[in-house]
């Protein structure tokens, strides 16, 4: 029997979250996208381009510097029974439209006892690609810690097309959070994830990826920093080092069932995130795999983050303080991972 396998092609982050957005419009007439430039300009890194023009302006809208009127027209359209996709440019201006976020769209389907569902996807993008301190966070965190958000943040272009597929579709509000350095990181130079099939998929919410298997150490990572993560575990197993990396893909739901499987096993554990250090993901993550295994388990464990501090405008200050390759090596060295 021959069987013929799916054509898949080599395409950046920003087509794979235009084409995802695409094919659900087409799939579903109740999904609308609505924000700064979506529209004519098709996303400030292009990916909704492509969009108004195929489905017309009452579907794709472009709005004013409005962040607070459009997320609650979105909140307002997901009552009302519509899937919208409100675009926030960068997750950092979402402090203007946090009333909508964190009161309305993250409490509504709870406070009606699920009678009034919240089917909607908060697009945005957050990072580190020398731009300063209020255009430069991940804030991952700070959603997570808010009951009722699903949040998300892809780490390959397979991975943000489907994802966003899955948020779509979810019935539960969803904080998309687009790395703006895999937004502009061009097509074949991703360290896992760069095919992507043409038809329509969705990777589930809540499920991690094991994207280097290895028996030393478990580094638990997401977004930008898997592939710097990857990168970092080939220069330390030439060092004979054997790390394994997972990729959280979404803070909540959170995998943790992955995550323990592999500590586990290796005993160690570390974990990478571009996120603030200070009442975050990577202590929070290290204090339920301590609960669920008991800290017997654990031979070691360390967190290496983005410290408390606003991120600098200087690039080498960035590089300083942001996780990267060189320094995510030298923090499992610093664990003695070989012995």
């Amino acid at each position: 029997m021959t069987t013929t396998a799916t054509p898949t092609r080599n395409i950046n982050v920003s087509q794979c979250v235009a084409e995802s957005l695409r094919l659900e419009m087409e799939r579903d007439e109740r999904v609308l996208v609505l924000g700064e430039d979506v529209g004519l300009q098709g996303g400030v890194f292009g990916s909704t381009r492509g969009l108004q023009k195929a489905f017309g302006r009452d579907r794709v809208r472009d709005t004013p510097i409005s962040e607070m009127a459009f997320t609650g027209a979105a909140v307002g359209l997901a009552m009302e029974g519509y899937r919208p996709v409100v675009e926030v440019m960068f997750v950092d201006f979402i402090g203007v439209c946090l009333e909508q976020v964190y009161n309305a769209a993250a409490k509504i389907r709870y406070m009606t006892g699920g009678r009034v569902g919240m089917p909607m996807v908060i697009k945005t993008a957050g990072g580190c690609i020398g731009s300063a301190a209020q255009h430069s966070q991940c804030l991952w965190g700070t959603f997570a810690h808010l009951p009722g958000l699903q949040v998300v943040a892809p780490s390959s272009p397979y991975d943000s097309k489907g994802l966003m597929a899955a948020a779509v579709r979810s019935d539960d509000p969803v904080v998309f959070i687009e790395h703006k350095g895999l937004l502009l990181q061009k097509a074949g130079t991703f360290t896992h994830g760069a095919e992507v099939p043409r038809e329509a998929y969705t990777v589930p919410l809540g499920r991690a990826s094991v994207v280097r298997p290895g028996s030393d150490l478990t580094l638990v990572t997401l977004s930008a920093t898997v592939g710097e993560s990857l990168l970092a575990a080939g220069d330390l197993a030439a060092e004979g080092v054997d790390v394994e990396v997972i990729d959280l893909r979404s803070v909540v739901p959170l995998d943790l069932d992955t995550v323990c499987a592999s500590v586990a096993r290796t005993g160690r554990l570390l974990v990478v995130d571009e996120d603030y250090l200070g009442f975050g993901l990577s202590g929070e993550i290290i204090t339920r795999v301590i609960e669920r295994l008991g800290p017997q388990a654990l031979r070691q464990v360390s967190r290496h983050g983005t410290p408390d501090v606003p991120v600098p405008a200087a690039l080498g200050l960035e590089e300083a303080v942001v996780p990267r390759r060189a320094s995510i090596a030298q923090a499992v060295r610093a664990m003695g991972a070989a012995a």
